[in-house]
Formats: C-alpha cells, structure tokens, sequence
C-alpha cells in the first residue's frame, strides 16, 4: 500500500508538472446557467430522493456525462444504489410536562419539534427530563457531561453547539468555531451511546446558525435514513428540538434559571441533573424502504488511472413542502443545490475539452445530503474506489449569484494541505482565501465533504467570499444574511437570472478546474494538518 507522502515539496512538483498539447479550459457562465434552470425547474419537483423529481435528475446528470463523454464511474453503470428507509413520523399535536406542582402543555411544531428514526410507534409516559448541559463526552478535553448519571429510558435536554462558543477562547474547544461536538448530529450520537429515550436540543438562532424555521420543516415530514435493517443498531425513541422560549419554562419550572445553567454546563466540572420534570407524548410511524441513486462518472487518468480525485455535489432538495405565503410549495433548491450540481457538471464538461491528466478524475453527484448526507456517507463506507487510492475530494455546495469577490471563504480552514494548493491557485489571480466568516454555524459537518473527512480523505470546501470586487465586504456580507433569512431552505430559493450575476461563480469554478489538474498531474498526496481530527485516520492506513 502507497506510503502517505508529504506535501513539502508542492510548489517544486506544481512546477515540474509538463505543458498539455491542449490548452486549459476556461469557464463561462453558461457552462453552468442552462443546467442550473433545468435542475431548479418546476419540472423536477425539489429534486426528492424517490420523487419523479429524483427519475428525472439522475437521468439528466447522467445523459449530460455521456454527452461529455465521460465513462460510468461504478463499472459499466453511471449509477450506485443507495439503500434507504423513508421514516415518516407523525407526532401527537402535544406533549405535556409536569412537575409536582403544575403541568403544561405544549404545541407541537409551534414549542417544540420531535421525530424518530424508528420503525414502530412510539409512546412515551411521564419519561424524567434530564438536563446533560451540551451533550459532551470529550476526552481530549477532559469533558464529560454525562459523568455520574443514568439516561436510560430517559430524556436528555441540552445546549446547542459546543461549551467553547462566546467565549473568544480558541484554545476550549474551538471557541467560536463549531467542533463536530456542537453539531445536532453528533448530539443524537452521544445520546444513543447513552441509551437515552430521547433527546431535546435547545434551539437558539446564533448558535445554531439558523432560524427555529428550518427545524419546523421537520415537523410530521418524511425524512431519510440509511437502511440499516440487517444491523442490530439502537435509536432513539425521538429526536428533537424546543425553541428557546420553551426550554426557558422548562427551566422555570425545574427552579432553574437559564443563564445560570450555560454558566455551568460551560465548565468541565458540571454534573447532569434531573430536572424532576416528566413529558409524555407519542408519535405514529409509517416507514418505506428504497434505493436512491449516486449518479458516477470519471476521466480516467493517462498514466496513473489508480489514483483518484473526486469532485463531489448533492442532487437532491427538499422537495414538495409546506406552502409558503405566496402558495408556493416546490421548494426548487436553486442555489443550494441545483447550483453545485451545474458547476460538477461544467467542471466534467471543463476536463472532457481538456488533456486528459495523469489521475483518473471522478465527478460523483451524491443523493441525500439534505436528510444527512446520506448518499456521501453511503459512499465513504462503500466506495467505488478505495480511500488508500483517494487522493482528495474537492466538494462544492452553492455557487457564488452575486459577483466577482477578492475572497473565497474556506470553511473549515486549517484542517487540509488542500488549502496550500488553493492558495496557490488564488494568489495568481489576486484573490485570497478567508475564514469561515460563520464559525458558529458548522457548515464543516453540514456538507458531503464531512462523509470523506470522516473515513480519512482529504476534503477542500468552500464558499463565495463576501469581499465584492466592487461593492466591498459589507455588501458581501449583505447578501450572505439575505440568503440565510429570505431564501435557505424555503420555495424562494428559485431560479433567478434577472438579478444573479455569475462572474464570482465562473471564477470559483475555474479555481476548482486548475487546482483537480495541478493536483491530477502531480504526484502530491495531500494530508491534514497537524491539529486536525482527521489525521489519524488517514496515516493510520495510508502507512500501512
């Protein structure tokens, strides 16, 4: 197996790398438009896993590759499967709490949110709430929230994101920037290491990184899982979220105040402690299994075919949903992701006009992502091209509507020797890459290069900046928040030429080109810098 090899000598190797006989391909906006509108279309229906909308996606993507001239990626077939089980849970419209002097009641979807990922109905009678502070057992921290008591069968109540978060302090935790620690995701996972019942995240907007909106989406709402039946895995009778409000009554009710509990839950001596409250509820549960679709193609490398970069970017949205206030219920996920999905397919178009280079090129766009990046986890377990030959995943997520920036903004900057070859492809344009400028949100864990950096793979991400050649960094900013208020998530998020403006997405896109052909003619194996969680992982088998 191939030593991991390190990345000193990248700018020597860049340099080293041989003239093409074809020249580069250089990008325009309408490499990327036409698809973008096809894709965004009312016609696709949100682009749902087993929707017509997915039919017509993945025949699409894959009619585009042949178009291109890009070979199946999985054997003969452009397709992999991906075997899921649709969860639909249907809660109760209440859940009541009581302590020893009062009892109230709830509204669902309006106070709190619940679903599972179980199969069976579920019921849960005067279950004992727990407050667990932010849901933590970190070791190298030297953190364990949930020292000194049993959750089992019980409700654990928590904080959002991670202990580290306000205080400036990059040394605790990360400070402002989310650990996977802060993330929902990895909160359920502690929880069911626990053996809790369930579990309620107290939502609050700056932490989380999002509004109580996009929670409510999952209110009573088909979601996705991998299916899993032939494991023996335990879940969680329920998943959930209270808004902030709520959790404040709650806390009220328990003689507790909840400035007091941050303090505390912020410090590594904190202790659990029942709240001497219980809740009952139920949820119904209608489940389906299918199999969704990878769509797979590649370039295969002129001399070492092998070795494998891959680009990646999600297919699927949400769907059709609940209506908004113009009646529109086609929730088209136009920049997020039919924007993405048009930009893999330029970049596959960008190579096929191109020298071929030495590494095979992949171009996998992944089914899921919305529901827990599924279809790239599904991937990274079972990959068509082993992760010791995986060289690195280059994601995009988003494509840049508003113009040309100075900057690109890594997310999660600091983890990959990715970032040096990107910093190199910048400087020879003038441009610069920025923090995250929304640590707090975790968009590290929110995208499907997470699945690759969770197996060890080297993983690049990022997004538009919010320098603007032209209007300066506040305007950036602008529409950034703009975004996040208006259009995240929801039916607005449509095609809309007359006021986009794709000059910052064509140089984003190029970016991408020239750094998947510097990398493909090198012999670079890049790695993850010292610091990242992700290191041993990749040297654990790289050295073997």
């Amino acid at each position: 197996m191939k030593e991991l090899r390190f990345f000193i000598p990248i700018l020597f190797l860049l340099a080293a790398c041989g003239p093409t006989e074809k020249e580069p391909y250089i990008f325009q906006a309408s490499d990327m438009d036409k698809h973008m509108e096809v894709l965004a279309s009312d016609e696709f229906e949100g682009r749902m896993p087993f929707s017509a909308g997915e039919e017509k996606t993945i025949q699409y993507l894959e009619d585009q590759f042949k178009l291109f001239g890009l070979e199946p990626g999985n054997g003969n077939s452009y397709y992999q499967d991906v075997p899921l089980a649709s969860v639909t849970s249907i809660a109760a419209p209440t859940m009541t709490v009581s302590s020893a002097d009062e009892t109230i009641t709830l509204e669902g979807k309006k106070d709190y949110v619940i679903w599972t990922q179980r199969t069976e109905e579920i019921s849960f009678e005067d279950a004992e709430i727990v407050f667990v502070g932010f849901g933590i057992v970190a070791p190298e921290y030297g953190w364990n929230d949930y020292k000194n008591i049993d959750v089992k069968g019980k409700i654990a109540m928590m904080l959002v994101n991670d202990p580290g978060f306000g205080t400036e302090d990059e040394t605790f935790f990360k400070g402002n920037t989310m650990t996977y620690y802060g993330r929902w995701t990895y909160k359920y996972e502690e929880a069911i290491r626990q053996g809790a019942l369930g579990v309620l995240i107290v939502h609050n907007t700056i932490p989380a990184g999002y509004g109580f909106n996009v929670v409510q989406n999952r209110w009573n709402a088909e979601q996705l899982y991998l299916d899993d039946r032939q494991e023996e895995n335990y879940k969680l009778g329920f998943e959930g979220w209270v808004t902030l409000p709520t959790a404040n009554k709650l806390f009220e009710m328990a003689g507790m105040n909840e400035r007091e509990m941050l303090a505390k839950a912020r410090k590594a001596d904190f202790q659990a402690i029942s709240m001497n409250l219980n809740a009952s509820s139920s949820l119904t549960v209608d489940a389906k299994y299918d199999v969704s679709k990878n769509v797979i193609a590649k370039i295969e490398g002129a001399t070492r075919p092998n070795e494998y970069i891959i680009y990646t970017a999600h297919w699927d949205h949400l769907g059709i949903g609940t209506p908004d206030e113009t009646g529109d219920s086609i929730y088209n996920g136009a920049l997020d992701n039919a924007s993405g999905t048009a930009a893999l397919l330029a970049l596959a178009k960008g190579f096929s006009e191109s020298e071929r280079p030495e590494r095979t090129l992949v171009f996998l766009a992944v089914t899921a992502e919305e529901q827990g990046l599924w279809g790239s986890l599904y991937y990274a377990l079972n990959p068509v091209f082993p992760k010791e030959q995986t060289v690195a995943n280059i994601n995009m997520d988003g494509v840049n509507p508003y113009g040309s920036m100075k900057d690109v903004s890594v997310i999660g900057q600091g983890q990959s020797e990715l970032e040096d070859l990107l910093d190199v492809e910048l400087k020879k344009v003038g441009r610069y890459a920025s923090p995250d400028p929304t640590p707090t949100a975790g968009y590290y864990f929110r995208s499907d290069h997470f699945s690759f950096a969770k197996v060890g793979i080297p993983a690049l991400y990022f997004q538009n900046g919010i320098d603007h050649v032209e209007k300066g960094k506040e305007y950036g900013q602008q529409k950034e928040d703009e975004y996040v208020q208006l259009y995240y998530h929801k039916p607005s998020d449509a095609y809309d030429p007359e006021t986009w403006d794709f000059s910052g997405a064509v140089d984003d896109v190029q970016l991408l080109y020239n750094i998947g052909m510097n990398l493909g003619n090198s012999e670079i194996w890049p790695g993850w810098k010292d610091g990242s969680e992700f290191k041993a992982i990749r040297e654990g088998y790289m050295k073997k």
